[in-house]
């Protein structure tokens, strides 16, 4: 791939408006929107804190059957990288009051479909936070 493809402005700002429409759908548990965030697929894979959930289906049960307690956070560091005009990786860094000294960490891969962009592919774990702040 040509260099000057990576992080095409244009495409950059798609998959940034894309990410924002998830974190919303995420912490007002949007599970609908959230269910058409990520491709509707038996190959689609999402790693969770607790949970390796292989396929669409999986996904889709997991997040109706989850509590929608606690869903608050704040992002930290999100980078969101383009490769050409149809993939993306999104990477960030979350912190939830419920959970103090640890840090969540967050990446999800984006493709560009007929239907828009989809998450095709996410971890999520949190560790303890390696530098926490001072007390």
């Amino acid at each position: 791939m040509d260099r000057t493809e990576v992080d095409r402005p244009d495409v950059v700002a798609e998959v940034k408006a894309a990410f924002e429409r998830y974190e919303q759908a995420l912490v007002s548990n949007d599970v609908t929107a959230l269910d058409t965030l990520f491709f509707d697929d038996g190959r689609t894979i999402r790693y969770g804190g607790t949970e390796n959930l292989y396929g669409h289906d999986a996904i889709k049960s997991f997040r109706a059957a989850r509590s929608p307690a606690g869903l608050a956070r704040a992002l930290s560091q999100t980078v969101i990288t383009a490769y050409g005009r149809d993939h993306a990786v999104a990477s960030t860094l979350f912190y939830r009051a419920s959970a103090p000294g640890k840090v969540g960490r967050q990446m999800q891969t984006w493709v560009r479909f007929p239907e828009g962009w989809r998450v095709v592919a996410a971890h999520v774990s949190v560790i303890e936070e390696p530098n926490p702040p001072a007390a």
